[in-house]
């Protein structure tokens, strides 16, 4: 592990030069460049400053190896999704996903859902329909939490939006650990699919019913996962199916 090449390699998931950082920073270019070519060590403050910037936690900046890339994320496939149907809701907070995510939790332990399906499946998504003096004036951020629901089941429990959702084609990665370095690692993920779609010919599809992109989030062998879907347009070739329900 090199702790100044996980600063090279965050600053340039970043985009942004050595000058630019070190101006944040508070010190020379010179010294940036001589952090990343391991010539010196920053001091304690100053790592703690770059974890901040970076959005990545401390001890990831100075114990992984961030250039592993080929270990965060997985090859990107086509699946096909069935119907499904979801309870959802919206939340405009400062931290909404651990919020929304927290009151749909406590939603599907009263509405029995948990009692019938204790691995029904929360997924989640950004609402992006907040405005810029909320986002910039008071940092606030909306996120949609759903539980996909199982066939048949039935609750009068309150606080929920349902909707019904149309099966669509999906191009999906997966993330390892993403909330190491969530900041980084979940919009790259984004990133990583929209070059694929480019280089093979693909495009994001927009379609009344379906669900534009989500996110589901697992635990696999003692590691956090976290799978982005985002839909395309028909897809002729051979592709995995999904059922969510």
């Amino acid at each position: 592990m090199s702790l100044g090449k996980n600063i090279q390699y965050l600053r340039r998931q970043k985009k942004i030069t050595q000058e630019q950082l070190a101006e944040q920073m508070s010190v020379s270019r010179q010294t940036v460049s001589k952090w990343e070519s391991d010539e010196i060590i920053p001091e304690l403050g100053k790592i703690i400053t770059l974890s901040d910037i970076f959005s990545c936690k401390l001890d990831v900046l100075l114990r992984e190896d961030l250039m592993l890339c080929n270990e965060v994320y997985s090859e990107i496939t086509i699946k096909k999704v069935k119907d499904f149907r979801i309870a959802s809701y919206i939340m405009i907070t400062q931290n909404p996903e651990d919020d929304v995510n927290k009151y749909m939790d406590d939603w599907a332990a009263k509405s029995g859902l948990l009692a019938m399906n204790p691995d029904a499946k929360r997924i989640g998504w950004d609402f992006p329909h907040v405005s810029s003096e909320l986002q910039n004036r008071f940092h606030l951020r909306g996120y949609v939490a759903a539980y996909v629901l199982p066939e048949g089941f039935c609750t009068d429990c309150p606080g929920v939006e349902y909707a019904n959702e149309i099966g669509a084609d999906y191009a999906v990665i997966t993330v390892y650990d993403p909330f190491v370095a969530a900041f980084e690692r979940i919009p790259n993920a984004y990133k990583k699919i929209m070059e694929y779609l480019q280089a093979n010919g693909f495009k994001e599809k927009s379609k009344d019913g379906v669900l534009p992109c989500f996110e589901y989030v697992y635990e696999k062998d003692n590691i956090t996962c976290m799978d982005v879907y985002i839909h395309v347009d028909s897809v002729t070739k051979t592709a995995t199916f999904t059922n969510f329900s």
